[in-house]
């Protein structure tokens, strides 16, 4: 009997620590976010970054560019042809829940008015999941996403300093997205963070699109360099401007690690401040966002 009982035991060990390891190994693996390779002196060195950068290079996904990501970009006008793609061809595993977006462009003479999707994802139905619109007659940004009760929420920011994102010149534009804060940076200063409702999980049966104009559905007459999403929403802070300032470019650098003092400053009063009006609650009426359908442009 007492053989018994320890070959049971033994047996019973064998089979659970795998299983136990297995779930460990699970819980700490996420295989959504595949390795981006972008070179280190991207990032400003008084900023931990992670040992392993993952994310997506929505440049390389629609434009075809190949290589590690650098300082010394080249610079794509986009053309005729319809920047839309199968969202599971984008994010083949999905996209984690909380992500950085960084882009640099420069609008034209001709365009600097438009109102156009940096990013988009839509379902089957063509309704919005979550986008990106900036708006040139308003020179507003506006970051909208479907919340929990399954409306789509509208979060405008109108800060004076986005502006200069309209005046023709190279410019990076940045957005930290996290479970409850949307904050968003242009050329490596925070210009305005909001306190947003839960998101609803991504629908990843539906389209991706880029740099497409909402009101015809073709691509936006910019040139644009790169559109990263980086799998941490801390990363739109971590990155230098170092592509804009060329050789003089000189990471700024803090005692502490921290942004730089006019940035921290600001933020206590942003973050006191009333995340938004009543319509952007979940629990209200939402606005109206408008999506280009599925069959338009393709």
């Amino acid at each position: 009997m007492i053989y018994l009982l320890r070959w049971t035991s033994f047996l019973w060990t064998v089979h659970f620590i795998p299983c136990t390891l297995g779930m460990a190994l699970s819980e700490r693996t996420d295989g959504s976010c595949p390795p981006l390779s972008v070179e280190d002196h991207m990032f400003s060195d008084v900023l931990d970054r992670p040992l392993e950068i993952t994310g997506f290079d929505l440049t390389e996904k629609f434009l075809l560019r190949k290589g590690t990501i650098t300082e010394d970009l080249p610079s794509f006008r986009l053309g005729g042809s319809p920047l839309i793609k199968p969202t599971k061809e984008i994010f083949p595993n999905g996209l984690s829940s909380e992500y950085s977006l960084v882009t640099i462009f420069r609008v034209r003479r001709t365009t600097k008015k438009d109102r156009w999707y940096l990013w988009q994802i839509f379902d089957q139905s063509g309704g919005s999941q979550v986008s990106v619109v900036v708006d040139g007659s308003k020179k507003v940004l506006e970051f909208s996403f479907q919340c929990q009760l399954k409306k789509v929420l509208r979060y405008t920011f109108k800060s004076r300093d986005l502006h200069a994102l309209f005046d023709r010149q190279w410019h990076k534009l940045s957005i930290s997205v996290q479970s409850n804060i949307v904050s968003i940076y242009m050329d490596c200063k925070l210009i305005e963070r909001r306190l947003t409702d839960e998101k609803d999980a991504i629908d990843y049966s539906g389209r991706t699109l880029i740099t497409t104009r909402i009101e015809d559905g073709r691509p936006v007459d910019i040139e644009l360099k790169q559109i990263l999403i980086y799998c941490d929403p801390y990363m739109a802070e971590m990155e230098n401007c170092c592509e804009l300032l060329g050789p003089k470019c000189e990471a700024k650098r803090t005692f502490n690690g921290t942004s730089p003092p006019l940035v921290t400053s600001q933020l206590p009063q942003m973050l006191s401040q009333p995340a938004s009006k009543s319509i952007d609650r979940c629990h209200c009426p939402a606005e109206k966002v408008q999506s280009i359908p599925p069959n338009k442009g393709l």
